[in-house]
C-alpha cells in the first residue's frame, strides 16, 4: 500500500511552495537589475567575461576577487569566500581518475546579482571621492587647473584654458584657485 494522500499532498504543497519562493526570489533579483542603468549591467557583464579567463561562465576565488575590483569593490578574503559560499557552487572533477577537490565557483547569474546588490548599497559620496582621487594628482586634496587640463586631455577632450579656468572659478567656493573635496562634492550631489 502506498503513501497515505495526505503526505503526497503536503510534499506536492512544500515543492509549490519551494517554487514560489524561487520566483518571487527572482522577480527581487530582476528588479534590483533594471535599477541599474544599462552601462552598469553592461560593465558588470564585461567584467565577468574579462575576468572568466577558462570561459567556462563561472569564476573562482581569484577570478571573483578582480572582477570586484575592477569594478571599485576591494574586498577581504574573508567576504569574498563568504559571497563563494552563499552563491556559488562546487566545480566539477575534470578527470575521474584523480581525486576531486572541489573548488566553489561563481556563475554569471549570481555574479550580476550579486554586484547589483553591492552598487545599490554604494554611497554615492564614495564613488563621488574616488572620482576626485582620479583628479587630484599627488593626493594634495584639492583640483588645480593643471589637474583638470590632464583629465580633459587624458579624455581627449578639446577644452580651451579659459573653458577650464572658468571651471575652477564657478565651483571653487574658499577662493584659493582650486577645487577641494566639498567643493567637488557640492558639485556633484546638486
Amino acid at each position: 500500500m502506498g503513501p497515505p494522500f495526505g503526505s503526497q499532498q503536503q510534499r506536492e504543497n512544500q515543492r509549490l511552495e519551494r517554487e514560489r519562493e524561487l520566483l518571487e526570489k527572482e522577480r527581487r533579483e530582476k528588479e534590483e537589475q533594471n535599477q541599474l542603468s544599462e552601462e552598469q549591467r553592461e560593465e558588470i557583464k564585461e567584467a565577468f567575461t574579462l575576468f572568466d579567463l577558462d570561459k567556462d561562465q563561472k569564476i573562482d576565488y581569484h577570478e571573483l576577487k578582480v572582477a570586484m575590483k575592477a569594478l571599485g569593490f576591494d574586498l577581504p578574503k574573508a567576504e569574498i569566500l563568504s559571497i563563494l559560499q552563499t552563491h556559488g557552487s562546487p566545480s566539477e572533477p575534470t578527470n575521474p581518475n584523480l581525486p576531486h577537490h572541489p573548488r566553489l565557483l561563481l556563475p554569471l547569474a549570481q555574479f550580476q546579482t550579486v554586484m547589483t546588490q553591492k552598487i545599490l548599497a554604494r554611497d554615492p559620496r564614495d564613488e563621488i571621492l574616488r572620482a576626485f582621487e582620479l583628479f587630484d594628482e599627488g593626493g594634495k586634496g584639492k583640483i588645480n587647473l593643471n589637474d583638470l587640463r590632464r583629465v580633459a586631455r587624458e579624455l581627449g577632450e578639446g577644452l580651451e584654458e579659459e573653458e577650464l579656468a572658468a571651471m575652477i572659478d564657478e565651483f571653487d567656493l574658499d577662493g584659493d584657485g582650486a577645487i577641494n573635496r566639498d567643493e567637488f562634492l557640492g558639485i556633484c550631489l546638486q
